[in-house]
């Protein structure tokens, strides 16, 4: 531009002089906020009031502060479930867990087997498969929780190389309780309950068959006591075999395919995956990347290395948070180490509220804190589904600004694929919507009128913010039945579950104006509300349509693909040997910051 206006300053008139100019600075802005490098950092079971940014006083959340300071801070941020499994494929697809078959109809909502033959269908197309396209480097740190296999125990179908990463390191199931030996199961209680009555019937069955065979009613084979007894020995023999050696067959690390630790071994992991993170981010300076660092913490089991443990005031849980703060800082150091903070977007998310109902054996909570906010994971009441929302990208994006409009972390999605100048898909729905316009203040209201709040496979609540009204408008089909009554949760159970006698249906709907009433407390009535029945009208409306929308695909978490399959498990040895190896070397928190 320089060289042709001196070529021809004497020739061109000023008008068009000015349009190159202008040409020149518009095309300067848009490279400026295409193709930027992208680091999503996810929690797990954190709590919207476990930060210094939501209003925390105790816990020392610095370096994650140091994102809401230099960015946005979104504060009705919606995960698009409140469980793990259908919340990570929302946020990787854009779209409700619903539409994949990623939401089940059954009591368990995730995965808890890594042999078991569901997750992410193929057929979906994630951010980091749109973003591979176009040039990204792409790599997934951490947790999974989607899926590894189909068919058998070397397809990978489900796998996150499957799905446009790169590299994987990391976990395919997720941290259960039961993966670090003395901090119990979150299993035997509901093995417990679940064999008490089938027990029962065999014994009842055995025993009366042998009394009328006594009294000579009915001439039973010897052989029928005999094939009885020893299905019911070997399925009490391979239960037995199966959850005494969970830790070994669920809990492993894996490099790609290829599993280099198992079981998983808690010494130093998280200053594992955050070096791990680093030299990723180190290998590509020079190409735009996409980094998701998927931490473990706060999901039980807890844990946290020397450097950590006991040094917060709320205990291990505090602990577990303050380390993943400082894990943020190393990533956030290394990008401005290496001249990368203005070209990268970084956002930081939970995939749902705090467990808490996470109670250890000695009674510590073991689950975060929901603010004001009611309930916890697993439900939809707002501390199950409001999360932190944080994204920084200096000079593009605002700073140190609040946005109170209801996003989701669907939008993600739409937002990185316009960012790195690829075509959203058009064959499908995609339930997010870019927030860009939002993050730089160019408007001021979310293009979300509606949000489809779905326990599991069923429609729990839907939220309503009109375009002309400060109002968000809020109706519960259904809640959850707490136990005790009196909680804030169930604790009875460990976590909610979404249909039969554990919930109570509401006819007309519960509403809630959440612009008035963000905790939930005092259901509106035609007394109390004027537009209490047009409210409803239109929101039954919106469901209809919404309903309309949804296609039959096959469900992923149903029995059958829940279910532990002996021929989908990956064994870095042998079942003989307890399939047990160690290929990864622990680092120290020195050593990560040296890196």
């Amino acid at each position: 531009i320089f060289h042709l206006f001196l070529h021809t300053r004497k020739k061109m008139g000023p008008l068009l002089l000015l349009i190159i100019c202008q040409c020149a600075i518009n095309s300067v802005k848009t490279q400026g906020v295409s193709n930027p490098n992208i680091i999503l950092l996810m929690a797990d079971d954190l709590g919207i009031g476990d930060l210094g940014c939501y209003g925390n006083k105790t816990l020392r959340t610095p370096n994650i502060d140091r994102l809401a300071e230099e960015g946005v801070t979104l504060t009705q941020h919606i995960a698009a479930a409140p469980l793990c499994t259908p919340s990570r494929a929302a946020f990787l697809t854009g779209r409700y867990p619903i539409r994949s078959g990623m939401a089940a109809f059954s009591r368990v909502g995730v995965f808890l087997f890594s042999a078991s033959s569901g997750g992410l269908p193929s057929e979906e197309i994630t951010f980091s498969k749109l973003l591979k396209q176009k040039g990204y480097a792409t790599a997934l740190i951490g947790k999974w929780h989607l899926g590894m296999n189909c068919e058998s125990s070397n397809d990978f179908c489900h796998h996150p190389l499957s799905h446009g990463f790169d590299y994987f390191y990391g976990l395919t199931v997720t941290n259960f309780r039961d993966c670090k030996p003395g901090q119990g199961s979150v299993f035997l209680k509901g093995v417990q309950k679940a064999l008490v009555i089938p027990i029962q019937i065999a014994g009842i069955t055995l025993v009366s068959l042998a009394i009328v065979q006594y009294i000579g009613l009915l001439n039973v084979p010897f052989q029928a006591f005999g094939y009885c007894f020893l299905i019911i020995t070997i399925s009490l023999v391979g239960l037995i075999f199966f959850f005494y050696h969970f830790r070994h067959l669920n809990c492993f690390l894996m490099r790609n395919h290829q599993i280099i630790q198992q079981p998983l071994s808690y010494e130093n992991l998280t200053q594992r995956l955050t070096k791990e993170a680093m030299q990723f981010i180190g290998r590509n300076t020079d190409a735009p990347f996409l980094l998701v660092l998927s931490y473990l913490h706060v999901h039980t089991a807890l844990y946290a290395s020397e450097d950590f443990r006991g040094k917060s005031k709320h205990g291990l849980y505090g602990d577990a948070v303050e380390e993943m703060d400082w894990s943020v800082g190393q990533v956030l150091d290394v990008l401005e180490n290496q001249n990368l903070s203005d070209k990268t977007l970084v956002y930081f998310t939970s995939d749902q509220g705090a467990h808490v109902e996470e109670i250890s054996s000695a009674g510590e909570v073991h689950g975060g804190y929901n603010g004001i906010y009611k309930g916890g994971k697993s439900t939809n009441w707002e501390g199950g589904i409001r999360v932190p929302g944080l994204l920084r990208w200096p000079g593009v994006i605002q700073a140190d600004a609040y946005i109170d409009e209801p996003t989701s972390n669907m939008d993600i999605f739409p937002t990185i694929v316009k960012l790195a100048e690829a075509q959203l898909p058009s064959d499908r729905i995609i339930d997010g919507h870019d927030l860009l316009p939002l993050l730089q203040g160019k408007v001021t209201r979310s293009k979300h009128e509606f949000l489809f709040h779905y326990c599991n496979a069923y429609l729990n609540a839907v939220r309503w913010h009109p375009g002309n009204s400060e109002s968000v408008w809020k109706v519960f089909f259904f809640t959850p039945n707490f136990s005790p009554e009196d909680s804030n949760g169930c604790y009875d159970s460990h976590v909610c579950f979404c249909h039969g006698g554990f919930v109570t249906h509401h006819d007309p709907p519960l509403l809630f104006d959440l612009s008035r009433d963000p905790e939930e407390k005092v259901p509106l009535a035609p007394e109390t509300e004027s537009r209490f029945y047009e409210i409803l009208r239109v929101i039954h409306q919106a469901v209809d349509n919404h309903t309309r929308s949804l296609q039959a695909v096959p469900n992923q978490l149903s029995w059958d693909n829940l279910l532990w399959k002996p021929w989908l498990q990956l064994c870095c040895s042998s079942l003989f040997q307890s399939c047990y190896c160690d290929y990864d070397s622990g680092g120290s928190p020195m050593e990560v910051h040296s890196g």
